[in-house]
């Protein structure tokens, strides 16, 4: 059967009756005549074609290659072919993108374009096909759409007069293991701009206190990313120290995960420390912080817990604000730690336009331990159960690592090296923990 000419129509017996999509006949049998007819002129020279299907029984595929286009001189009739001992290739066929798209599924390994306008069509093969390799089929190897090609986003050009099965296997191959490559150079390329991501947003999330003059006075923190993404979440804290020697620590939760949260979570936290520094607290810090959320909050859904603890200058009392959050815990020594009052503390911020925070008072005497902490270190598992840690298991858990002497960021790191094995692992939140210790 001799080869139409590019854009007429192939006509098959096997049609699917799909747009641009084909079933291509097998071999003719031997002993059939497939030649012209007597009294016919002779048919042109025989193209190059790929070898037919194999008979024999054997493993499925191992490759498959889609071809894209009217194939003019018949070199993919066949729907399978294999060079020697290499991998069988099996050849699916479309006439155009449109019907390619159907055929795009995972097990397509590589696409041959044959296309008047492959260049073109190169971004639309993109589009619908990102992880599969592509090839353009070009008159010659220095034809100028060779070069263009691969420039435009395919991974290699095979020459129309060099197609044979050995050629197509070697550019198959070849143009697979390049988009394995640039796939991989991709996702390294994310992966480390993801990390310059995250420092920057640490950077904005956990900054370093201001507490330059607050002396007995010691600071300690740290935060863990849950498991759940990989960015930070929307645990925030910060700790000043103002002229006027009260000292000011503060530490919060964006609901969500992902950067919408932890940037706003930032925007929080510089907006808390301005607010600080301008001589501006209590219920008023609150409602301004609550303004802020609310105009750069995404969704009316998004809330923000909040607790504020502003330290005396002498260190023998606090006030404390809390909106939705946990009660920080206090220590001193000769007794057990305990939680602070949290009955008078208000709603999140964002919950409700009309809301109060009463400020409460905390007596402070001689040294003292003072933890400010996230949902993130109580919400944790006990074992393979439902039970969670929660702030009895949490006051339990300090009680213990302060009985046995630590403190600073050697209890930091014990409490939450043991939340995490009560957790069988990773916690699912993000977990900030702040510890203010004053010593006499």
């Amino acid at each position: 059967m001799s080869a139409p000419g590019r854009g007429t129509e192939r006509p098959s017996a096997l049609d699917t009756g799909a747009e641009g999509l084909e079933v291509l006949p097998r071999s003719t049998p031997a002993g059939q005549s497939d030649g012209p007819a007597a009294g016919t002129a002779p048919a042109a020279p025989a193209a190059p074609v790929l070898p037919r299907q194999r008979t024999e029984s054997g493993d499925p595929a191992a490759l498959t290659l889609l071809v894209v286009g009217d194939d003019p001189t018949g070199a993919f009739t066949a729907p399978y072919f294999q060079d020697g001992a290499g991998p069988r290739i099996r050849v699916l066929r479309a006439r155009n993108l449109t019907a390619a798209g159907r055929l795009l599924t995972d097990d397509v390994h590589c696409v041959l374009l044959d296309l008047p306008d492959a260049l073109e069509s190169l971004p639309q093969v993109g589009q619908i096909a990102p992880r599969t390799a592509v090839l353009v089929l070009t008159d010659g190897p220095d034809d100028f759409r060779a070069a263009g090609a691969v420039a435009a986003g395919a991974q290699d050009h095979l020459a129309r007069g060099e197609v044979d099965a050995s050629a197509v296997t070697r550019a198959m191959r070849y143009a697979i293991e390049r988009k394995r490559a640039d796939l991989a150079h991709r996702q390294l390329t994310e992966t480390k701009l993801l990390a310059q991501e995250n420092s920057r947003l640490e950077r904005g999330l956990l900054p370093t206190p201001l507490l330059e003059g607050a002396t007995g006075l010691r600071f300690a923190a740290r935060y863990r990313p849950g498991r759940s993404r990989a960015l930070l979440g929307g645990d925030f804290y910060d700790t000043v120290r103002t002229p006027d020697g009260t000292v000011h620590a503060m530490i919060g939760d964006v609901c969500g995960h992902g950067p919408d949260a932890a940037a706003l979570g930032v925007e929080l936290r510089i907006a808390w420390r301005a607010l600080t520094f301008a001589g501006i607290g209590g219920e008023t810090l609150l409602r301004t912080m609550q303004d802020v959320l609310v105009h750069e909050r995404a969704n009316e859904e998004i809330f923000a817990t909040l607790c504020v603890l502003d330290i005396a200058p002498d260190g023998r009392s606090a006030g404390l604000h809390l909106a939705g959050h946990p009660a920080p815990l206090l220590a001193a020594p000769g007794g057990p730690p305990e939680l602070l009052p949290y009955e008078d503390g208000g709603p999140a911020l964002g919950l409700l336009d009309d809301a109060s925070w009463e400020r409460i008072v905390v007596p402070l005497t001689g040294a003292w331990s003072l933890l400010l902490y996230t949902d993130g270190l109580i919400e944790g598992r006990i074992g393979q159960g439902t039970q969670r840690l929660g702030q009895d298991g949490m006051v339990r858990l300090a009680a213990r690592l302060l009985a046995a002497g630590l403190g600073g960021e050697e209890l930091l790191d014990a409490a939450v090296t043991e939340v995490r094995e009560l957790n069988g692992g990773e916690l699912t939140d993000d977990l900030a923990v702040v510890l203010l210790e004053r010593h006499g």
